[in-house]
């Protein structure tokens, strides 16, 4: 069985297919993960193989600027700087961090940008991974060092404040600025019906040349994809979708499951029914972000949220046997 998601706003009118384009695809790795990128190539087309290093310059940038994995990135630096030091930052990377604090100021710290003290001691970044939860003391030690609140930015000098301890993570982010850096990218190629994807997180614009749009299913949990049940489509034209789940990293210890997704309130994984939320949004950037900001709120407030800020999102909550799904009234909105 399918179901299909259809924007209700489509924006500007997709470009005409091209009959006789075809569909080409292109795939790396970069940000720690795999890439793929598909897109319909009319008869004077871009070079694959230059388009293919452009694709990769991209990402290359968006990691130099903002991968907590390596030294010599500029968020790394920031995280070294000394106690009540101003850091420059580049354009991207002071971007992606001012709408990483709106969110963070909007879902009331569900989601924080500066938890990375506690994404390492829980094992989910560079340091070491752990098969054991840490000790109450040391969660306690790493929430001290967090705080969004803490950091002060000056948007004229494009700079930002290291309060002394602050490690900022864009792990929740940064993926999703990829995704739209890789499609602003092909926009300036030329290549205006594309479908990019990192990690997951996808982004579509235009149609192929069979004038159907670039169709996604949503990403569920390996136990609910099974014999009878309801795949859900949805057309990806000026629309990105990600999706937060506590099946894709963690640990077990003691009987229980500790999943990546930190709740940085409390310093621990969030610890309530959800297996994944999924939101859909015209940038991947902020569905990466709210999506895990949701998944952190839980199914109850986070629908309160996804209703505020009309989000399109889907939850999918546990239950004996099974999976009950939540749809916010704007994704609701979008079932044809």
């Amino acid at each position: 069985m399918q179901r299909v998601l259809i924007p209700v706003s489509l924006g500007a009118a997709p470009p005409a297919p091209d009959a006789a384009a075809r569909v080409q695809w292109l795939h790396g790795e970069s940000m720690g993960t795999t890439w793929s990128v598909a897109w319909a190539a009319p008869v004077r087309a871009p070079d694959a193989a230059a388009l293919g290093a452009g694709i990769r310059a991209v990402l290359a940038q968006v990691v130099a600027q903002m991968s907590n994995w390596e030294a010599g990135s500029d968020l790394s630096r920031f995280n070294r700087a000394a106690p009540g030091t101003w850091q420059a930052l580049p354009e991207d990377c002071f971007a992606v961090l001012q709408v990483a604090l709106q969110v963070a100021r909007d879902s009331g710290g569900a989601y924080d940008p500066s938890a990375g003290p506690l994404v390492d001691l829980w094992g989910f970044g560079p340091a070491p991974r752990r098969d054991t939860a840490p000790a109450l003391a040391e969660i306690e030690q790493a929430r001290a060092r967090c705080g969004w609140q803490r950091i002060e930015l000056d948007a004229q000098h494009r700079r930002a404040r290291q309060p002394g301890g602050v490690r900022l993570d864009f792990c929740a982010i940064a993926k999703g600025f990829g995704v739209d850096a890789v499609s602003r990218y092909l926009d300036a190629q030329g290549v205006a019906s594309h479908l990019v994807e990192v990690g997951g997180e996808l982004r579509g614009h235009g149609v192929k040349p069979d004038g159907l749009p670039w169709w996604v299913e949503l990403e569920t949990p390996p136990a609910e994809t099974s014999a009878g049940t309801t795949a859900t489509l949805v057309a990806l034209h000026g629309l990105a979708v990600a999706t937060s789940g506590d099946y894709r990293r963690y640990f077990d210890s003691g009987g229980r499951r500790y999943a990546h997704t930190l709740d940085p309130r409390t310093g621990y994984p969030a610890s309530h029914a959800l297996a994944s939320v999924t939101v859909l949004h015209a940038q991947c950037m902020m569905a990466d972000a709210l999506s895990t900001a949701l998944t952190v709120l839980g199914p109850e407030a986070g629908m309160v949220f996804a209703r505020r800020h009309a989000l399109a999102a889907r939850f999918l909550v546990r239950r004996s046997g099974g999976f009950d799904e939540r749809l916010s009234p704007a994704l609701a909105a979008m079932l044809a």
